[in-house]
């Protein structure tokens, strides 16, 4: 059976997509591109580039995507997929349409130091928006999957290298001032991007006791839709035997467990972890 193709959903994404992209977009144009900073982008780079080649920012910025993309799809393949394609030709787009609507753009804060904060903080929204989506704004993400792949290095540890190595490269052209700027911009910006992308998926284990254990199970179960353990627990005072209920949540299901926690039993026991990531693998003849 052909699967239906939901064009609603397809809208929806495309629409967050291109908020996200307009919004790196805008970060680059507004206040990289006035700091003449290199912060860990391909648009950094192309800054740098822009005083060797007679061209825009938004052509040299979409020469470097395509060239990218080729090498991408060459020597990764399917990873790449169409929304790094989609993400890697629009943000040059909008990069060219506020070429057009706000041609010579100068500094906002009149100070270097303040347009590379402003573009750190404005930048690291997009992309967390991005990266929440599963999809990337193409550039170095591409060039750290590469890396990853064939040198067997961290993706974390390969984005900041090469994005270190874009910094480095405003040497070329600016101050030591400038490139400084460039180096802790970029250390700033992933300690920022980590924040918002890390604790947006923070899950929670909740371990719970109480008395009203079937009703708390159907809950989770049921109404949030989660898995749960059971474990048998025994107080070390009067060696009282007690079931523990434990689950993992997302940050809205805990808002929701939480609640029908206070109201189903105000005297529950419960314990909180936070979970950056869960991996099961299971050994050969396990079910």
């Amino acid at each position: 059976m052909k699967k239906k193709i939901n064009y609603a959903e397809i809208m929806k994404e495309t629409g967050i997509l291109t908020v996200a992209v307009a919004i790196i977009a805008a970060a680059v144009y507004f206040f990289l591109v006035p700091s003449h900073a290199s912060v860990s982008s391909i648009s950094g780079l192309g800054i740098v580039l822009s005083n060797f080649i007679p061209l825009p920012l938004s052509a040299i910025t979409m020469i470097l995507n395509v060239v990218l993309l080729l090498i991408g799809f060459v020597t990764c393949g399917k990873e790449f997929g169409v929304k790094t394609v989609y993400t890697s030709v629009m943000l040059p787009v909008f990069l060219g349409l506020f070429e057009m609507l706000f041609p010579n753009f100068g500094s906002m804060t009149d100070s270097q130091e303040l347009d590379v904060l402003c573009y750190i903080l404005v930048v690291s929204v997009g992309l967390s928006i991005l990266f929440n989506r599963n999809a990337s704004s193409g550039g170095l993400d591409i060039v750290a999957k590469i890396m990853n792949k064939y040198l067997h290095m961290e993706l974390g540890k390969a984005m900041s290298l090469s994005g270190m190595c874009v910094a480095l490269s405003a040497a070329l052209v600016y101050d030591k001032k400038t490139v400084v700027l460039s180096i802790l911009g970029t250390y700033f910006n992933g300690i920022i991007l980590d924040h918002f992308i890390f604790d947006n998926n923070i899950k929670r284990r909740v371990c719970i006791i109480t008395k009203k254990e079937e009703e708390l199970r159907q809950f989770i179960t049921r109404d949030l839709h989660s898995g749960a353990t059971i474990y048998e627990a025994i107080g070390a005072y009067h060696f009282e035997k007690h079931n523990e209920i434990i689950t993992i949540v997302d940050k809205s299901e805990y808002q929701k467990l939480m609640k029908f926690i206070n109201e189903l039993d105000p005297k529950a026991f419960i314990t909180v972890y936070n979970v950056s990531s869960m991996k099961y693998q299971p050994k050969s003849g396990a079910f």
